[in-house]
């Protein structure tokens, strides 16, 4: 088959089964069938019973990810919007941002140096933490893989999502704000899409910590790389 057409299929399965599965979770509301989570598996194991590699795959499909860019600054509306509850609260969510970011990145190089992991997989895992778009950009300064951490973005992003409310009974955290900076801080994009179906507030602080998030790792990016590699 014409690399091309093959391509323009994947695409076309890729929207089909996204809108099917959206149809499903709307009528059943039950995590494991979120689209976030249920749609990345039917094409994984699609790809691997056809034996359709990544790049005929990602041929034509690709255009998606730079739609990321675009889906991530619309978050900003909503932020803009209630801007109030951001000014109510400045300081503690740019301390919770520079902390989160400080804790994120530096237990996840460890860990991986830890069970002695290769350096470019330590550097790709670097800026897991963060949405697509930021996380693609500050790996150009740390030097992390493309294919790898946008890998490591979705996982972090559903695994988040998925565990996030059982963390959040478990530690009895109740307040709304701290959810969204959670979910936000530690999950980006999947974690606010959840954190906007517990409500309004948590969505808007998700958004705005996600964001914020995102920006900090790029901007301090070339310091990570040379704390991280270069002067260990």
């Amino acid at each position: 088959m014409n690399d091309l057409i093959l391509s323009l299929l994947c695409l076309a399965a890729t929207l089909l089964i996204y809108f099917l599965n959206k149809r499903l979770y709307r009528r059943w509301h039950k995590l494991p069938l979120m689209p976030l989570v249920m749609t990345p598996l039917v094409l994984v194991i699609i790809l691997v019973v056809t034996h359709i590699s990544w790049q005929d795959y990602i041929g034509e499909s690709h255009w998606l990810l730079w739609l990321l860019g675009p889906a991530t600054l619309a978050f900003a509306v909503p932020v803009y919007e209630n801007m109030a509850i951001i000014k109510r609260h400045w300081m503690s969510l740019s301390a919770g941002v520079i902390t989160a970011t400080a804790v994120s990145v530096s237990s996840s190089v460890w860990l991986a140096r830890l069970l002695t992991l290769p350096e470019e997989i330590q550097r790709s895992l670097a800026v897991r933490s963060i949405t697509t778009p930021f996380a693609l950009a500050a790996a150009k300064q740390v030097g992390g893989q493309p294919d790898l951490v946008a890998l490591f973005v979705v996982i972090t992003g559903v695994f988040g999502m998925a565990v996030g409310d059982v963390l959040f009974l478990r530690l009895a955290v109740q307040q709304g704000m701290a959810k969204g900076a959670g979910f936000g801080a530690a999950s980006h994009g999947a974690g606010t899409a959840r954190a906007y179906e517990l409500g309004q507030q948590e969505g808007v602080v998700s958004s705005l910590v996600m964001m914020l998030s995102g920006v900090v790792t790029v901007v301090l990016a070339p310091m990570i790389g040379h704390i991280m590699w270069v002067s260990a």
